[in-house]
């Protein structure tokens, strides 16, 4: 499985526009979350697998080297962490959260 890129095919999308990118990367299973756990600190393979509920090891394998591939996960001595990039991804994505938020309480009701 190919890791979506900018100016690339992904799914969903012909184009290569690179928001279509990373919705079809943050899209794929588990990489959201995989970000997310690495957001508050950097984590080894073995505590990844552990804050996934326990995702096979291949799959951990995939996602990590599809976010790597990404310029979003690099790895370090302490393990896994967010590159700068990653990071700003993640408070980017600050907004759609309390978006979401609203949202829920909007449906809520």
């Amino acid at each position: 499985m190919t890791t979506p890129l900018p100016r690339q095919l992904v799914r969903g999308s012909s184009s290569g526009v690179a928001i279509m990118a990373v919705f079809d990367l943050l899209g794929r299973k588990w990489n959201m979350r995989i970000m997310w756990e690495l957001n508050s600190s950097s984590l080894s393979f073995r505590g990844l697998q552990e804050r996934c509920d326990g995702m096979s090891p291949s799959v951990l394998n995939t996602r990590i080297k599809q976010l790597t591939a990404a310029e979003l996960v690099f790895t370090t001595s302490e393990g896994y962490k967010l590159t700068e990039l990653g990071l700003s991804l993640m408070n980017t994505l600050n907004p759609l959260r309390e978006w979401a938020a609203e949202w829920e309480d909007k449906v809520a009701k």
